[in-house]
């Protein structure tokens, strides 16, 4: 849904559809993408993926199709999600079922101010018939972790998710524990209530690979949520939801994934866009080296989730602004004549140019 708020085409992935011609073995520089006759790559098996995927999602959901696909990318590419948005727009549903749709494990941590460090990776606690200590896993130590309300929690327990969101493992009293993967953390939080909530710093952000911010339905789809469930309190139809995918999927499309095309030329392009947003008059900071890498690979994503083994300057425009809405901070004056980071990403979108 943020996405579309950018009212932006550029912004919008687009289908590519490519002419049918004689195959060309070694495709030259000087040969635009779109005339490739056949794929180097099959990326079917993410297409069903994501497919397979969505539909189960919308079983329950309906709109916010813009958060199911971004789930669906970061959870393939490797990363991890934060969606901000007001309350019962269904952001810890729509995680509760995806975790639903994968054979892994899944927990849920409730952030709260009262939460510990130890609450959250485990601690070791001492055995009194062996007479030694053993470590008690906290329920970070699943494959897909659901954190509600991650500003409720002061920066200590913040700061407990540091290393396992970066470097998939727990340091606990000198010992390291590595974690299972896939490994996914899909965190949430209420951008209007101030009381009682701590900020997320910086470096925190800078791990999430998405920021999703997602509004509320439009009339017509607030219809149908109405209509779905009008003889349906309880919502039994999230029963329908089947776990219809595994690690060994996840893994597989990763694998997939890392072998999509992207031009020199357009690494460039998404060079020239992150290092734009550090010599911004708009912008305080800018976006780190990380940004550049998550636009890279979730642009491949969109690119194999589109059925393409090659990328565009469409993909990463698509990509752009989940990667980058998180890691910029705009200056005083900005903000205080009310833009929004969308407006700026928006029209640094529009200022690099495109390769050819």
């Amino acid at each position: 849904m943020a996405l579309d708020e950018l009212n932006e085409d550029p912004l919008q992935p687009k289908e590519n559809q490519p002419q049918k011609q004689e195959p060309i073995s070694q495709p030259t520089p000087q040969i635009p993408f779109s005339q490739f006759s056949a794929n180097r790559i099959d990326t079917a098996k993410v297409q069903r993926v994501f497919e397979s995927a969505r539909n189960e999602l919308k079983k329950v959901i309906i709109g916010q199709h813009d958060m199911m696909d971004q789930l669906l990318i970061a959870i393939v590419t490797g990363g991890h999600v934060l969606i901000e948005g007001v309350p019962g727009i269904a952001k810890t549903l729509t995680a509760k079922l995806l975790a639903k749709t994968i054979r892994v494990g899944f927990s849920r941590i409730q952030f709260t101010p009262d939460l510990m460090p130890s609450d959250v990776v485990g601690t070791n606690v001492f055995n009194l018939k062996t007479s030694e200590f053993t470590f008690n896993r906290g329920p970070v130590f699943s494959n897909i972790v659901l954190i509600d309300e991650i500003n409720r929690a002061p920066a200590k327990t913040q700061a407990a998710l540091f290393e396992v969101m970066e470097e998939y493992q727990v340091t606990v009293d000198g010992t390291t524990y590595r974690m299972s993967q896939p490994f996914f953390v899909i965190a949430t939080q209420n951008p209007i209530e101030q009381e009682g909530t701590y900020k997320l710093p910086e470096a925190q952000l800078d791990r999430f690979i998405f920021k999703i911010n997602i509004h509320h339905p439009t009339l017509t789809e607030e219809q149908s949520i109405l209509r779905k469930f009008k003889n349906d309190f309880n919502q039994k139809v999230k029963e329908e939801v089947k776990p219809i995918l595994s690690s060994a999927d996840i893994t597989d499309c990763r694998t997939i994934i890392e072998q999509v095309h992207i031009k020199d030329e357009l690494l460039d392009y998404i060079a020239a866009l992150v290092h734009n947003t550090r010599n911004n008059g708009d912008i305080f900071l800018g976006a780190s080296p990380r940004a550049s890498l998550a636009i890279m690979k979730t642009s491949k994503t969109v690119a194999a989730m589109n059925g393409r083994d090659f990328v565009t300057p469409d993909d990463i425009r698509y990509v752009s602004y989940p990667v980058l809405n998180h890691r910029i901070i705009l200056t005083p004056e900005r903000e205080m004549e009310g833009f929004d980071t969308k407006d700026v990403i928006g029209e640094i979108i529009k200022t690099v140019e495109v390769p050819r």
